[in-house]
């Protein structure tokens, strides 16, 4: 841990610094200026994964230091998560179906959009905390450092725990999966996993929105947990249950419809209510490069807009 920290402190020394230092230890300072020109030469993505790599591994070290904790944790995580479905389960004792969709197809819903949320929140879940640390002042320490912010923001405190919630969301959409009658073709089980991932990182640009917005709001993590916990919730059942209005609203304006919806309706060979084209359902990856854009442009804005505390 001691070593991560001091090398995400390490910025470059002051001409007067490198020229004592110099005096010192010549051959580290050669060493020194080879490695700030190498760090020049990654580039500020490269930079930001290194760190968030660093930052990672120190809080993991940390974690697995107290490994039967770890483990209860992470299970207690998916027991308490999985009571959700099993909400479901039970209605299911007393209707036979929900919308017109039986119980495995509701758990396709579930499973993908619980292991979708779950990675999301495992990558980037922390970034609701940056309203409390521009409350505190606490954001200036991560600013002098030579390490993205964003990178810093999303790593701090990484919980592994947080795999509880994605493990038991695959098992349900495991179980739904191979329940499930479906013709399956090689698009069709391709996008399974597709529909996962593409499903995280929209979440993950929707996190991201939401930590730029607290730079204006001063603390929205409610606001944020309510498109993506919210939006996980919703997305959890069938979507002939809801309103057209609603529909449009999270396929056109927060395309959250993306993350699991039009993909398993093409999974299941069932129409979409909108009447969208079954091609629709592939654009889950190209969307969430479409909804990352204007997150990280609110971020830099954001950022560039912070006002220290003077704390």
């Amino acid at each position: 841990m001691a070593e991560a920290e001091a090398e995400l402190e390490a910025v470059p020394a002051r001409a007067p610094d490198r020229a004592r230092a110099r005096e010192r230890e010549p051959g580290r300072e050669g060493a020194r200026d080879a490695a700030a020109a190498g760090a020049g030469r990654r580039g500020p993505m490269l930079e930001g994964l290194r760190g968030y790599r660093l930052i990672v591994g120190m809080w993991i070290r940390s974690t697995m230091t107290y490994r039967t904790s770890f483990v209860l944790t992470t299970f207690g995580q998916a027991a308490i998560t999985l009571l959700d479905f099993v909400a479901i389960y039970i209605m299911f004792s007393h209707v036979d179906a929900l919308g017109g969709f039986v119980l495995p197809e509701i758990a396709l819903l579930y499973g993908s959009c619980s292991a979708s949320l779950g990675l999301a929140d495992l990558l980037l879940g922390n970034t609701d905390r940056i309203g409390a640390r521009i409350r505190d002042g606490s954001l200036d320490t991560m600013l002098v450092r030579p390490v993205p912010v964003l990178a810093q923001v999303a790593a701090d405190r990484f919980a592994l725990r947080r795999l509880g919630r994605i493990g038991q969301g695959v098992g349900v959409m495991g179980w739904a999966v191979w329940t499930l009658d479906v013709d399956w073709t090689v698009g069709k089980v391709l996008l399974v996993p597709v529909m996962v991932l593409a499903g995280a990182a929209i979440f993950g640009a929707v996190m991201v929105a939401g930590a730029a917005f607290q730079f204006v709001s001063g603390d929205a993590a409610e606001v944020q947990n309510s498109f993506t916990y919210g939006g996980c919730t919703m997305l959890q059942y069938p979507p002939t249950v809801f309103a057209k209005d609603l529909l449009r609203g999270v396929t056109f304006i927060v395309p959250l419809a993306f993350v699991n919806w039009l993909p398993a309706l093409y999974v299941l060979g069932r129409p979409d209510p909108l009447g969208l084209p079954g091609w629709v359902a592939y654009l889950s990856p190209l969307v969430a490069f479409v909804v990352f854009l204007p997150a990280s442009l609110a971020w830099r804005a954001g950022v560039r807009s912070y006002r220290s505390t003077g704390s």
